[in-house]
C-alpha cells in the first residue's frame, strides 16, 4: 500500500491497494444498527463511493456536501453512497442537521469489511481513510483515488467525471 499520513504523520493501511480495471471486493456494512448492506444491494447502478474519517470534520463535511450537489445532477441510474466507521445514528443526526438527502451514508464501524477489502482502514487510528471509488454497472472499478494525507480533499472533477463517462 501507498504511503499515507496524517498531518505528516505515517499511518498504516490494511487492505489491498485496488486498481481502475479490478472486480470491485464485496463487503458489508451497516445502515443503522440492525440492517446491512452490501454491494449487490446496489447491482446495475454506477456506484461513487466516497469515504471519510468522519462525518464530524470539516474535510469529510465538504466532500459530503460536494457529491450531495452532485448527487441531483448525476441520474436515477447512479448512487452515491459515503462510507464510514461514524456510528449509523451519527451519521443520521449529521445528515439531518446538514440538509443531506441524496448521498446515502453507511456504516463500516462493526466489522471494518469495507475498510479491509478497499485498502482503507487505518490500522492505528480504526478509522477509514479518505479516499473514492467508482464503480460501474457490471461491478468493476473504473476510477480510484488515494488521499496520501487524509486532511487533503479529493479530486471532485475527476471523480464526478469518471461517473459520467458510465452513464
Amino acid at each position: 500500500m501507498a504511503q499515507a499520513t496524517l498531518k505528516g504523520n505515517p499511518i498504516t493501511l490494511v487492505g489491498p491497494e485496488l486498481k481502475a480495471g479490478d472486480k470491485a471486493p464485496d463487503f458489508t456494512v451497516n445502515k443503522n444498527l440492525l440492517e446491512t448492506a452490501s454491494l449487490s444491494d446496489y447491482a446495475g447502478k454506477v456506484k461513487l463511493i466516497s469515504v471519510v474519517p468522519s462525518l464530524d470534520t470539516g474535510v469529510c463535511d465538504a466532500q459530503t456536501r460536494r457529491f450531495n450537489e452532485e448527487a441531483a445532477k448525476l441520474g436515477d441510474n447512479v448512487v452515491i453512497l459515503t462510507i464510514s466507521n461514524d456510528l449509523p445514528f451519527a451519521q443520521s443526526r449529521w445528515c439531518g442537521a446538514a440538509g443531506i438527502d441524496k448521498v446515502i451514508t453507511l456504516s463500516d464501524y462493526k466489522h471494518h469489511s469495507f475498510g479491509k477489502a478497499y485498502g482503507v482502514l487505518i490500522q492505528e487510528l480504526h478509522l477509514l481513510m479518505r479516499s473514492i471509488f467508482v464503480i460501474d454497472a457490471n461491478d468493476t472499478i473504473q476510477y480510484v483515488e488515494y488521499l496520501g494525507e487524509m486532511t487533503d480533499h479529493p479530486n471532485y472533477e475527476a471523480a464526478v467525471d469518471a461517473v459520467k463517462k458510465l452513464v
